[in-house]
């Protein structure tokens, strides 16, 4: 078995791609397993009550054991344009917000029911991952640190390792070495294989934020030529996403 895992660890594939799947293995699961557990009785044991903050902490245990696992693969070296990735991180973010502060700003009430507002994220987004449910000050922050950590250091090397470090250069080189295929390398086919599957990777409600931000994180790839650069920008735009959650009780956009 050791055998075994010292070849899997010198996969270059396998340390862009397996983290990744682990990620979305573990969202599939708690679309099944954590309805299953649910449970909105006063007896409920927390993890009954909010199966949500069981799953997304092993999640994130478990895909930072991952990437560890494989980090020596991933080139996240320092540049002068990763700064870049930083402001591009709160631009894009901000087309993301825009629909539900939009709702807000129009005086929308309710639900949408309406495709078109579906699809364009007119709601409100109240409803989703709070740590506030506990009133143990211990477990609100841990609930709180570990969703952050989940948002801002997983979901961001996960997405972006996999999105713009392997799939970017694989679709351009099928069938040879992909490896040698310089990363940033820019390709209208390549555009818009990662900018859709990026897109329907998310929610319906987000495809529209999604689009902005995946063509601009797609830009950041191809001028800096940094995957740091892309991971900075996620991190920057999925924690400005998180404060603006908690801060405005749109808990249903992380």
């Amino acid at each position: 078995m050791k055998d075994q895992l010292k070849i899997w660890r010198e996969d270059r594939t396998l340390a862009h791609v397996v983290p990744f799947a682990v990620f979305m293995i573990f969202n599939l699961i708690y679309q099944f397993v954590g309805e299953a557990m649910l449970w909105e009785h006063d007896r409920a044991p927390w993890y009954r009550h909010w199966p949500d903050q069981l799953f997304y902490p092993i999640q994130t245990v478990v895909c930072l054991g991952v990437l560890a696992f494989f980090w020596k693969h991933y080139e996240l070296r320092w540049s002068k344009k990763v700064w870049i990735g930083g402001l591009a991180g709160l631009v894009g973010i901000g087309f993301w917000l825009l629909p539900t502060t939009l709702y807000d700003w129009l005086g929308m009430t309710g639900k949408p029911d309406d495709f078109f507002e579906k699809l364009t994220g007119l709601a409100p987004r109240r409803e989703g991952f709070d740590p506030g449910v506990f009133e143990n000050p211990a477990a609100y922050w841990t609930s709180l640190i570990l969703r952050m950590t989940r948002a801002v250091i997983v979901v961001s090397l996960v997405e972006e390792i996999f999105w713009r470090g392997f799939l970017m250069r694989f679709l351009l080189d099928m069938d040879g070495n992909y490896w040698k295929v310089p990363f940033g390398r820019p390709s209208k086919n390549s555009l818009v294989v990662v900018t859709l599957a990026f897109v329907l990777a998310h929610a319906p409600i987000d495809y529209a934020g999604a689009l902005v931000y995946g063509s601009l994180t797609y830009a950041v790839a191809v001028y800096t030529k940094s995957l740091l650069a892309c991971v900075v920008m996620h991190g920057v735009a999925n924690a400005m996403m998180g404060i603006y959650a908690l801060h405005y009780g749109k808990l249903g956009l992380w």
